[in-house]
């Protein structure tokens, strides 16, 4: 890997803030941009721009055809057997809400699923999640069970922060609806066993919604490996532009959905009396879609696709390799999430050091970092802190850049006591 090449495709990194080149480690938050991807989504506005699926027009037909390239390259990237298994949605917390919600409809209507919600005993939904979740993949599922004063399952983890599998296959057996479960941990990077934690879950006839907004940049993604029933992932943290991400669920599962919204486009045949709903993928995609992004979201793709992967994800772990071990030198360091295999980021505190001061100051020296819980409170609770101070790695960070990082919060730190 051509680093520096790398870098000057990235424009934003090649800035100072307060006097001081700029160190961007936010990257768990939302990545940068290359040039190639904003030049896509200019080009869109500039000479393609329409709405898509509905005209017969020249434009509308050039709109559509790259808007449904775009789907079939995603569905290419993550091995997919069929673009119409892609949903494009704004990201991953609108994937969540969507199967939340089309699950908890599937539910009202389905009598398969008495054997997990018996109709005369509502109170009996159960949806498994980990301790270790984002808000998006907890809180969607919290508010659907306990519409139907149902329970939240949750898997603990120990205090390296890796997950209890006995555990799992232990609330597996109380039979939840769907399991849910981050593949990458945004704040402790763990990297969960998503394949094995699948297949136990089918032994028991439960489908498996994987989060891969933190795995999709730095490892190759397959779902049908995985066996997945459902994977969702947001654009912007995949070097693609915000507003834009995507839905994989297996043809069987989405067909038995019910849609999430409803107007445009998501419509068959409407009368006053009764509505029928289009094909997949198109019953989960009302109104006008965000189809410059979805093209920008092709382009950072194609980006990645023209990377060495196993040579990007041996520099990243490089990178954190290197952080870990120059951090641990910190008098009063405590590293949140320690797991075996880990992945893309650092959460640390200091002792006797608010982590908002220390971000503050770090920030102050050029070196961009996430403070506070990163929507993930319940882990938080059960570490016994306040928040954390957040590092992660990108494609185009650098070991001197580690360097940097680590000077600053050893001042920061010391500052601060």
């Amino acid at each position: 890997m051509n680093i520096n090449e790398i870098r000057s495709q990235f424009p934003v990194l090649d800035q100072q803030v307060y006097g001081k080149p700029l160190v961007y480690l936010d990257n768990a938050a939302t990545t940068q941009k290359p040039l190639c991807v904003i030049e896509r989504e200019r080009d869109y506005y500039l000479h393609e721009n329409c709405n898509i699926h509905r005209g017969v027009h020249y434009l509308s037909q050039k709109a559509t055809e790259a808007y449904e390239h775009a789907r079939q390259t995603v569905a290419d990237f993550i091995h997919a057997k069929e673009s119409k298994e892609i949903i494009f949605t704004r990201g991953t917390t609108e994937s969540l809400n969507l199967l939340a919600t089309s699950f908890e409809h599937l539910l009202l209507k389905d009598v398969s699923l008495e054997r997990f919600v018996p109709r005369d005993d509502a109170t009996r939904l159960k949806v498994l999640v980990t301790a270790m979740e984002h808000h998006s993949n907890l809180v969607p599922w919290q508010q659907m069970v306990q519409r139907h004063q149902g329970q939240l399952l949750v898997v603990p983890m120990d205090d390296s922060g890796t997950l209890d599998l006995e555990q799992y296959e232990k609330l597996l057996k109380e039979g939840p609806m769907v399991v849910s479960i981050a593949h990458i941990s945004n704040v402790l990077g763990t990297i969960n066993p998503v394949k094995e934690m699948v297949k136990m879950a089918h032994e028991y006839g439960i489908p498996v919604v994987v989060d891969g907004a933190q795995s999709i940049a730095h490892h190759p993604i397959d779902v049908q490996d995985l066996d997945c029933d459902f994977f969702v992932f947001s654009g912007h943290k995949m070097y693609a532009p915000m507003g834009i991400g995507g839905l994989y669920g297996k043809t069987e599962w989405l067909q038995k959905l019910p849609p999430y919204q409803f107007g445009g486009e998501m419509v068959d045949t409407v009368s006053f009396e009764k509505t029928t709903f289009n094909v997949l993928p198109y019953k989960f995609e009302a109104g006008t879609p965000n189809v410059g992004a979805a093209l920008g979201l092709e382009t950072a793709i194609q980006f990645l696709q023209g990377l060495d992967r196993d040579a990007v994800e041996e520099h990243e772990t490089q990178l954190l390799q290197s952080a870990i071990q120059q951090l641990s030198g910190i008098e009063g360091i405590r590293f949140i999430g320690e797991a075996e295999r880990r992945s893309g980021l650092v959460s640390f505190i200091i002792e006797g050091v608010h982590p908002y001061d220390l971000g503050t100051i770090i920030d102050k020296m050029g070196v961009a970092v996430r403070t506070g819980h990163h929507c993930a409170e319940p882990v938080m609770t059960r570490f016994g802190i306040p928040g954390t101070v957040r590092a992660s790695f990108a494609l185009y960070n650098t070991l001197e850049e580690v360097e940097v990082f680590v000077k600053a919060v050893r001042r920061a730190a010391m500052m601060l006591r």
